[in-house]
């Protein structure tokens, strides 16, 4: 039996239409991220997993019980916010501790679970500190402990990390990693930070305008994009127009005066490429590539950012400094990429 499902939820405010039909099958354990731009509808899903919505249509089942209505607090989730939430006049340990009185835990294993779940999160020596005496690190930890203190059946993630600095947000990154696999909890975290999706979750469902366009491994929604939308959405891409044909040498697609093989069965005619720019290499000695000019070059440390003029139209590319000489502003160069490293979409 699946863990948690959702079928064709929807969910509109008036006339716009927040979740359009949204389906989607979690298992135990699993790390889920929901990733979109603001308004695609990750929130609004999360909120009707939580109960704090209610869906016009669809259903919501965890381990066989559908959830539709039951009430918020008698689902058995965890809840992180991007607020954090915390009680002001509550120490951290109280804060811990409030999710367990509301289950009428006794006080001696209160007690035992609020020390357990401080000193995963690294606070042990700090649980009779007021959240205002902590820092915003520390207090998402806090956080983080009173979802999992009452052994949450889900953990659910609202863009729990965006309100850290950049360094302390990748630093809580593998920190959460590790105690939610340490702890085996299911969880579904909402963002639409592609990094941080990708560094935390199992697999991704990419949303869109209310609807999941990709469900998949970090390295297949990343390499294999299923849309245009998801390759744009998850990190730089370059868009190229080729036509692809079949001769006598097997079926290929052209871009300028050069040819990528493609499986036989292609469909021939115009279509769109998306590739990586760290997909695209230089081509030497000689080497079959797509001709074109260096327009600009961006040193960013532990690679170069090109801007290349082509045939085909400006393609970025993203070479790995590795101390070799590397093209100047102005040079000719040749770009070569392997074809599996393509995804072709067909043209309307």
């Amino acid at each position: 039996m699946s863990f948690l499902v959702i079928a064709g939820l929807s969910k509109a405010f008036g006339p716009h239409v927040a979740v359009a039909g949204l389906d989607l099958v979690v298992a135990r354990g699993e790390f889920m991220a929901l990733l979109g731009p603001s308004g695609c509808g990750k929130t609004t899903t999360l909120q009707m997993i939580a109960g704090f919505l209610a869906p016009d249509r669809g259903a919501i089942t965890l381990e066989g019980q559908d959830l539709t209505r039951v009430k918020p607090n008698r689902r058995g989730l965890g809840l992180v916010f991007q607020s954090y939430a915390l009680f002001p006049h509550m120490t951290a340990a109280g804060n811990v501790a409030f999710g367990l009185e509301m289950q009428r835990i006794d006080r001696a294993a209160r007690e035992q679970r609020v020390g357990e779940m401080l000193a995963l999160v690294g606070l042990a020596a700090f649980a009779d500190r007021f959240p205002r005496q902590l820092s915003g690190g520390q207090q998402q930890r806090v956080a983080l402990a009173r979802a999992l203190a009452i052994r949450p059946r889900v953990l659910l993630l609202d863009e729990p990390l965006s309100n850290l600095d950049a360094k302390l947000r990748e630093e809580m990154q593998i920190e959460l990693r590790h105690i939610l696999r340490t702890l085996g909890t299911t969880t579904i975290l909402v963002t639409h930070d592609q990094a941080e999706a990708m560094a935390l979750s199992d697999r991704i469902s990419v949303m869109n305008a209310g609807r999941i366009e990709q469900v998949g491994t970090p390295a297949q929604v990343y390499d294999h994009p299923a849309t245009p939308f998801v390759a744009g959405f998850l990190g730089k891409t370059n868009v190229i127009a080729v036509d692809v044909r079949t001769d006598a040498r097997g079926t290929a697609a052209l871009i300028g005066d050069t040819r990528w093989p493609l499986p036989a069965g292609a469909a021939p005619g115009g279509a769109t490429a998306t590739i990586r720019p760290e997909k695209i290499s230089f081509a030497f000695d000689g080497a079959q590539g797509l001709g074109g000019t260096v327009r600009a070059r961006v040193f960013q440390g532990a690679h170069w950012l090109y801007q290349i003029d082509t045939p085909a139209g400006a393609l970025t590319v993203i070479r790995q400094n590795t101390g070799d000489m590397a093209p100047g502003e102005g040079a000719p160069v040749r770009l070569t990429w392997r074809s599996e490293d393509m995804t072709i979409e067909r043209g309307e």
